[in-house]
């Protein structure tokens, strides 16, 4: 690897517009390598395939545009199938090998555990990570991770307070969540909004868990089915897989519940698993629709249509998509 200049930035959007514009020899040629390490293979394979695709179709709008400052950019992607060892081979092997000037548009909370660290260790902007997990919002903020979305503290507070306006009490609640980071940063939040509200019981609120990259949901649902309460309202942490197989089985026994999830399930990849079963399961989102009339989305539109060879739109691409406007 060949030494290369790296700057340091007084705010996270300055760090942002300089990327491309400042990183002395490598944003001197003609290509500007920029990283990512997803899921592209795997029970989570519809993250990430959906993230690349809203990535390259902004690179690919610039490029026809002619660059940045008469650059190329490039994007190298790397595959992780959503698993955490491999991320961190990813990551290093983007940096080191491949020299890129930034990383961006990573998935996944297990992921970002490895792949924050590395990108403080090694320098290098990861920018736009699509997690909502706590650890990739310092107080003080990280030097070189930049967020864009909401966090899923924020998202599962906001799915609390729609269900006490609702009526639901709060001990009809209960949860189903990944066994990792991911579902600890959505439970952790939800937990906070109840007790901010004033319930402070919330240990005997039913939680079911499932591994990651498996739908072994049976034990999970198991848990949630001895609750003494009966749940009106399962608030979900996880990938759109075992959340679909959970969410077919559970109606057999709560055909009337409320199935919430947080934004990172992927809403269309979801939909396509559940079919017809799709009736009272809701989805937050941090990005607007994808169908909106706003102008930034009207340009996601036109591009990803321009160059997404036929994939369907979605709030994940389209959120891989606008935080490159700051570019």
């Amino acid at each position: 690897m060949r030494s290369r200049h790296r700057p340091t930035f007084p705010a996270a959007l300055a760090l942002v517009a300089a990327m491309c514009f400042s990183f002395g020899t490598t944003a001197q040629a003609e290509v500007i390598k920029i990283g990512m390490s997803t899921a592209l293979a795997g029970p989570a394979k519809g993250l990430g395939k959906n993230v690349k695709a809203g990535v390259e179709s902004y690179f690919q709008m610039i490029n026809e545009r002619g660059g940045v400052n008469g650059h190329t950019l490039e994007l190298i992607a790397l595959n992780d199938g959503y698993e955490p060892d491999r991320a961190a081979k990813n990551m290093r092997k983007l940096i080191e090998e491949e020299e890129v000037s930034a990383v961006i548009g990573n998935v996944g909370t297990p992921t970002a555990v490895v792949t924050v660290p590395l990108a403080n260790q090694l320098k290098t902007p990861l920018v736009g990570a699509i997690t909502g997990a706590g650890l990739l919002r310092n107080s003080p903020p990280d030097r070189y991770v930049i967020n864009y979305r909401a966090s899923y503290a924020q998202e599962t507070a906001a799915m609390i307070d729609g269900l006490l306006k609702s009526g639901i009490k709060p001990e009809e609640i209960a949860f189903f969540t990944q066994k990792d980071g991911y579902g600890k940063a959505g439970y952790d939040g939800a937990v906070k909004a109840l007790k901010a509200r004033g319930f402070n019981k919330t240990e005997f609120l039913a939680h079911g868990r499932y591994l990651r990259n498996t739908s072994r949901v049976e034990k999970g649902l198991a848990t949630i089915m001895k609750a003494d309460i009966k749940p009106k309202a399962i608030i979900m942490v996880g990938a759109y897989k075992p959340c679909a197989k959970f969410i077919k089985l559970a109606k057999k026994k709560l055909p009337d519940a409320l199935y919430l999830n947080v934004s990172f399930v992927g809403s269309i990849p979801l939909l396509k698993e559940l079919g017809k079963q799709s009736e009272g399961v809701i989805v937050t989102q941090v990005v607007p629709h994808y169908q909106s009339d706003l102008p930034g989305v009207r340009e996601y539109r036109s591009a990803f249509a321009k160059y997404s060879r036929g994939k369907p739109e979605s709030f994940l691409s389209l959120e891989a998509f606008l935080p490159r406007k700051f570019w």
